[in-house]
């Protein structure tokens, strides 16, 4: 096959294998290394990843060249996460990246190099059918990432691949370790590479955004402690909140109910199964549908309010010019303002928006 592939690799194990089996089915590969962060933050590790990419394409005498979408990702995706912040919601950045960086800037990057089409290692697949690109769940649930993917059109899937989207890690891992690939046992990188572990989550979000502490109080107003600024919390969060057990039921565990943007106060509910931490509807804005128009049944469909999570049974209730009212079968714990609900129908990702709303 002669259709030069434009690999977008990381140097992790599972960018290199996608590239490694693209190599083994005569693609004609070449390999793009994506700086997205210029900052000096001991916890991005992109100068380590890059040596890991080098040596992997020097083993399998595939071309590497790197390119800096720094301003890129700053104008599209850490300006967004920021002003979220700022607003004390939480957002996905990693799903605005996907959309702006990699299946965008990086896509236009590749074809100006000559690629026909873009891969990159992510556990999902892609599927034409009838004229229309679907994007399809990974085959390892526990890797699955078509959540992060939801906000991809029919431009950006009818020129990618997936290559180990029908693999399971385990596999990824094997053949990486059979063709003797440096990073064949590499740790998969957690966080947001700007910020790296969550450990490190609230010394950096305080460098752009001022603290602004207040007061934790329980659901009867009772106060409970102090917060260091209501951007450091999000709905259903249980670490972290710094109260100990010394209110209620010292055996049941606390967690973020509410944010009272207001009065500035952190409201907690104490028990997992406490109503307050649950909800049945909830508002979405900018829905994007990846077909390109919603689907004809919303009585019917299923969806996930975060990574990992199950599909839930839900239904579009009402739609106007700026939101849509979804309701679920079962209360949803932790439903939170800027995360992103993803719609599925069965295997296949419809497409998802940002919840704006509870109810």
């Amino acid at each position: 096959m002669s259709e030069p592939i434009i690999v977008g690799i990381s140097g992790g194990v599972d960018s290199s294998v996608t590239a490694l089996e693209l190599q083994k089915k005569g693609y004609e590969v070449e390999c793009v290394f994506m700086k997205n962060w210029d900052g000096d933050d001991e916890s991005c590790s992109s100068e380590e990843d890059y040596k890991d990419a080098l040596l992997v394409c020097d083993k399998l005498n595939i071309p590497l060249r790197s390119v800096n979408f720094s301003k890129e990702y700053w104008d599209s995706v850490f300006k967004y996460f920021l002003d979220e912040y700022s607003s004390n919601r939480t957002p996905n950045p990693d799903i605005i990246c996907n959309k702006e960086v990699k299946f965008k800037a990086f896509l236009e990057y590749a074809l100006r190099l000559g690629g026909a089409k873009i891969a990159t290692g992510h556990y999902a697949q892609i599927k034409k059918e009838n004229g229309s690109y679907l994007l399809l769940k990974g085959k390892d649930p526990e890797k699955d990432q078509s959540y992060f993917l939801s906000l991809l059109d029919q431009n950006a899937l009818s020129k990618s691949i997936f290559p180990i989207g029908g693999l399971q890690k385990k596999e990824v891992r094997k053949i990486a370790e059979n063709h003797a690939l440096i990073n064949h046992s590499k740790k998969d990188s957690t966080g947001i590479c700007f910020i790296g572990e969550q450990k490190y989550f609230k010394d950096f979000l305080k460098k752009y955004i001022p603290e602004k502490p207040g007061l934790i109080k329980n659901l009867d107003g009772k106060i409970c402690g102090e917060h260091d600024g209501l951007m450091y919390y999000t709905i259903g969060q249980r670490k972290g909140l710094g109260i100990g057990g010394g209110y209620g039921s010292k055996e049941l565990p606390w967690f973020v109910a509410e944010k009272n943007v207001d009065e500035n106060i952190l409201i907690i509910a104490q028990g997992h199964d406490n109503p307050a931490l649950y909800n049945s509807r909830l508002k979405a804005k900018d829905l994007h549908w990846i077909s390109g128009s919603a689907p004809l049944d919303n009585t019917a469909l299923h969806a996930k309010i975060r990574y990992r999570q199950l599909d839930q049974k839900c239904k579009i209730i009402s739609t106007d010019k700026d939101s849509y009212l979804i309701e679920f079968e079962q209360p949803q714990f932790g439903v939170t303002p800027g995360q992103m609900i993803v719609f599925y129908d069965n295997n296949i990702c419809l497409g998802g928006g940002v919840i704006f709303e509870r109810k």
